[in-house]
């Protein structure tokens, strides 16, 4: 797929200082207009060793104004970047709504280092272009305008190019061993290359293939792309803002079938408490040492006891090792990107405990019932938060996830009591009774919400919340399942790896 990219082409002088200056003014022009319709753009800049991928982020930086744009070189992951799942760092590098992001060696560069070096085979490859692919179309979906600009050179270029690099003490250093590695596997390189831009070419984020032998042609023909992509995306008209969600009749749904007679007397409940605060303090000094991360994630109907459950949970938790992240309207900040990365931002490191009181299912609850996004946005959000969680546990993240359910009956009750109690009424809020009114559209999204995002892997645990001594201790004790079975499995593979050295 290369071959017309190795045509030769060049740009005599006078042409690049013309067009240079036409450029320069369009890129600037079309900067504004970015950060004035709010537009997130993310350049990629990818290609050959050697084929001038440094200097074409030097050129936007140069061309454009830098207050608004990030300019990250991914490498080796930092120890920082190593305690979390690998999109994570891509994530944290996301430019917010009205600023351009500028990435290279971002997440194609390991993947096809891999596959030609044989370290993954072709289905590896394949898969790994796959789930690349479906990032890309989250990060479109959510309004990311995605650049991708491949740069490409021939083999006895790229030869040229190093052998002229190298004769020079000033520029030696530029070309490495790893380089020269790569130049001897430029067939393979070039072949896997080839294969990954087939797969994650799409319509909306589709490969820019540019030839970069000549500098001048190669620095004009990316500033091009760079201004007729952001051209084409700012033409397209604004997606319809959302609707609230129509009053409906009292569905019937899965949480109709909880048994919320269920309850404990108080001395069972002291019993039960002190036994599995005691197990979980002794679990998560196994998780520190073993370094397994855990997520706890609770969602719910207001005044079911999210804020009860917690306490119980970091009470004999090290106050060092953990979080709570407690979700409300997104900040101005967080309004600024995709509504995924508020809750990137805050995974823990490894060992630790990040607990997230109310999560990313806001898209498919409030927002979906409030009308705050778009049909077509939180109906897509089901697979991306399946998605996003499965990058978790793949990770070897503990992800444990509550919803926790009262009566309508009791939740007035203690709606009551909270208005009646000095210190517990600040919980209550008009919102809390208009969201009463709203409770049938509320349930029926929390239906959906549990079957499409219940799955094998980062299953819902349902909590009968009417008796709090009952939830509480059922949040415990199933957080303490799920956690030691994660350890216990985590201490068996590396005792038997131990036997095998």
């Amino acid at each position: 797929m290369f071959e017309t990219v190795e045509l030769g082409r060049t740009l005599p002088k006078e042409s690049y200082r013309e067009e240079q200056e036409r450029l320069r003014a369009e890129l600037l022009k079309i900067q504004r207009r970015v950060e004035d319709e709010k537009l997130a753009v993310v350049v990629l800049v990818g290609g050959v060793d050697g084929a001038g991928r440094g200097d074409v982020v030097n050129l936007i930086n140069e061309w454009m104004d830098t207050r608004s744009i990030s300019t990250v070189a991914f490498d080796e992951p930092t120890e920082e970047e190593s305690q979390r799942p690998r999109a994570w760092r891509y994530w944290m590098a996301l430019p917010p709504k009205g600023s351009i992001a500028v990435l290279t060696g971002a997440w194609y560069s390991e993947t096809i280092a891999r596959r030609a070096y044989g370290e993954i085979d072709d289905a590896d490859l394949d898969t790994a272009m796959h789930n690349v692919a479906a990032f890309e179309q989250m990060l479109v979906d959510g309004g990311v305008l995605l650049i991708k600009l491949w740069l490409h050179i021939s083999k006895e270029q790229q030869k040229k190019r190093f052998k002229k690099l190298r004769k020079r003490k000033e520029t030696a250093w530029q070309v490495t061993d790893r380089d020269l590695k790569h130049h001897e596997l430029y067939d393979e390189l070039r072949w896997v290359a080839a294969r990954a831009i087939r797969t994650t070419s799409t319509g909306e984020a589709p490969w820019l293939v540019i030839e970069a032998g000549d500098r001048r042609y190669r620095r004009i023909e990316a500033a091009k792309q760079v201004v007729r992509s952001i051209e084409r995306r700012l033409a397209r008209p604004p997606l319809p803002s959302g609707s609230p969600a129509p009053q409906i009749e009292d569905p019937h749904t899965i949480l109709d079938t909880l048994d919320l007679t269920q309850a404990l007397t108080r001395e069972d409940y002291g019993v039960r408490l002190e036994k599995a605060q005691a197990r979980l303090a002794e679990l998560s000094r196994r998780a520190s040492a073993a370094k397994v991360s855990t997520i706890i994630v609770f969602e719910g109907a207001d005044a079911a006891g999210k804020g009860g459950a917690i306490r119980r949970i970091i009470a004999p938790l090290d106050a060092r090792h953990y979080r709570v992240i407690r979700i409300a309207a997104p900040s101005d900040e967080e309004k600024a990107h995709h509504y995924l990365w508020r809750f990137w931002r805050h995974l823990p490191r490894l060992g630790r405990f990040t607990i997230y009181d109310r999560s990313w299912y806001g898209r498919v609850l409030v927002e979906r019932v409030e009308g705050f996004a778009h049909r077509s946005e939180w109906a897509r959000a089901y697979k991306e938060i399946n998605d996003f969680e499965g990058q978790l546990v793949d990770f070897g993240i503990v992800l444990v996830k509550y919803w926790l359910h009262i009566s309508s009956e009791e939740q007035l009750r203690r709606f009551q009591e909270r208005e009646k109690t000095p210190w517990k009424q600040y919980k209550i809020t008009d919102e809390d009774y208009r969201n009463r009114e709203k409770a049938n559209a509320y349930e029926a999204a929390a239906s959906e919400m549990i079957e499409r995002t219940s799955t094998e892997v980062a299953p819902w645990t349902l909590v009968e919340s009417e008796d709090k001594r009952f939830a509480r201790v059922k949040v415990l004790e199933t957080l303490c399942d799920r956690l030691e079975s994660r350890l216990v499995e985590v201490e068996k593979r590396r005792k038997g790896g131990a036997k095998r050295k």
